[in-house]
Parts: C-alpha cells; sequence; structure tokens
C-alpha cells in the first residue's frame, strides 16, 4: 500500500498488546481505526484515549470465535467509515495450562478445552475475518492489505506450547494460501503473516478471558509479567512497514532465525527434527 491517510484499518484484540499498539501507530498516520475486543472496559478505555488526541475511532465489541459476530464486525465498519483498507486478524490466546507445572502437558492428557478455545480463536478468528472482508475489499477494487498474526512458534519445532503452537502453524500455512490467491487473482489487495517471538503483552493472562464451555477447573489465571518481551510499538513498526513494502513473512525477533533455519533444513535433508538452542 502507498497511502494510509484517510484509509480505514480494522484490528482485532485491540484493547492491549500488539492489537492496541498496531490501532496506535495506524491512527498515528492518519488513518481511520475500528478497534475490536471482547473486553469491553479496555476497549472503552483504548478508544477514549486515541479520541482525546483526536483520533478517529471507533470500538466494537467483538468475540472473533464467532462468525457472526466478525459478520457485524464488519458491517460496523462499513456503517461508520465506508470502506476497509486494512485488517489486521490479531486477536488470540495462549491456554494456562500449556505454562503450568515444570513440563508443558502431554497432549494425550491436555484438556479438549485448551485445544477448542486455542483453535476457535487463534485460527477460525483469522478465517472469520478473512471470510468476512476479503469479499469487502475486493469489491472496492482498491489497495488494501490483510494482516494475520502467526507466531514464530508457528515457524519452529519443539515439544512446548503445543496447542499454541498448532494454531500459529495453521495460521502461517492459512496466510500463505490467502496470499497466492490474492496475487493470482492481479488485485491491489495483498497478505501478510506476523510471526514475533517474545512480546511485552497480557497474552499470558489470557485465561481471564475464557468462556465457561472450555472451562479448567483448578487452572489459575498467570499474573502479568510487566516489561518482558519486545515493546508491542516495535511490533507495530514492523507491521506498517511489511503492509508499505508488500512483505509477507514479517519475521521480529533475529534470535530465533536459528530455530526456524534448523527445521527448514531438517525437513529438507530428511533428519529427524531437532530443536537449537533457545528453541521451544
Amino acid at each position: 500500500m502507498e497511502r494510509f491517510e484517510g484509509r480505514v484499518a480494522v484490528v482485532t484484540g485491540a484493547a492491549s498488546g500488539i492489537g492496541r499498539a498496531l490501532a496506535d501507530r495506524f491512527a498515528a498516520e492518519g488513518m481511520k481505526v475500528v478497534l475490536a475486543d471482547v473486553e469491553q472496559a479496555p476497549l472503552d478505555a483504548a478508544v477514549q484515549e486515541l479520541r482525546q488526541h483526536e483520533r478517529d475511532v471507533i470500538g466494537v465489541l467483538a468475540d472473533v470465535r464467532s462468525a457472526e459476530a466478525v459478520e457485524d464486525l464488519a458491517r460496523r465498519a462499513l456503517d461508520a467509515y465506508g470502506a476497509v483498507h486494512v485488517v489486521c486478524n490479531n486477536a488470540g490466546v495462549l491456554a494456562a495450562g500449556e505454562l503450568s507445572g515444570d513440563r508443558c502437558p502431554a497432549i494425550w492428557e491436555q484438556p479438549l478445552g485448551d485445544w477448542q478455545w486455542t483453535l476457535d480463536v487463534n485460527l477460525w478468528g483469522v478465517l472469520h475475518g478473512i471470510r468476512s472482508f476479503v469479499p469487502i475489499m475486493l469489491r472496492q477494487n482498491d489497495e488494501g492489505h490483510i494482516v494475520n498474526t502467526g507466531s514464530v512458534a508457528g515457524l519452529m519445532t519443539g515439544a512446548t506450547l503445543p496447542a499454541y503452537s498448532v494454531s500459529k502453524h495453521a495460521v502461517v500455512r492459512l496466510s500463505e494460501a490467502l496470499y497466492f490467491q490474492l496475487k493470482e487473482l492481479g488485485v491491489p489487495v495483498s497478505a501478510s503473516v506476523l510471526c514475533p517471538g517474545g512480546v511485552d503483552t497480557g497474552i499470558y493472562a489470557a485465561e481471564r478471558n475464557r468462556p465457561a464451555e472450555y472451562a479448567r477447573p483448578g487452572v489459575a489465571v498467570p499474573a502479568r509479567a510487566g516489561g518482558t518481551g519486545s515493546p508491542p510499538a516495535e511490533i507495530a513498526d514492523h507491521v506498517f512497514r511489511a503492509i508499505r513494502d508488500d512483505r509477507f513473512y514479517i519475521l521480529t525477533h533475529d534470535v530465533h532465525e536459528a530455530n526456524v533455519r534448523m527445521r527448514m533444513e531438517s525437513i529438507l535433508a530428511g533428519r529427524n527434527p531437532d530443536v537449537a538452542a533457545g528453541g521451544p
């Protein structure tokens, strides 16, 4: 994309973390921003703060697990601004059960609720965003960009965070398919996948938003450790430059390069999986 001022961005998971940083960055570029989140109070606070800085934004309460909710988000964006040019399918969760104890949970022992919740938000939320917004962007016949939030965990191998990592591997592959299909159409809409490493966000306390149907009794919400990982604003800078330059893979942490390279080389060489130092 070449033009940003006056254009419209939609960001899910926008009340905090990477999503909030994306909303801030787009607004600073003169874009109109639709912030979507599942938490009403933090969403209202984010919208209020941006409006205090004279940014043109609205907030929409939306649970990306629901196709209907994401369709409503798209309608609300069009009602408010008449078009959509950038969509960041960013909402994500990490089950506390994948973090508790001295070892990661065995796949055959981990409760199905962990898997269902993680996949419903991290994968289905992205798919719902694609299905709701891409047709709108194609009808506009104008430049646009979709950014799906994956993770470097979706590019590496290892034993830890099985449900989270599976969801992020799926987002990477889904995003690749989207990129190719858009290019085959020859339209001015493109796509990227964001694969950050550690970022200072509240995802480790995502259990606060875990719906009752995925309940896992006895798992406490971890305290959010502040000051760990990269600042979300740095990730937003990477995303903005990738949209501007039409760059698909957005890797933000060089420290994980050895792990990504080892996985790719092991596949090509027919070697059994291995993990470099500092791997997942």
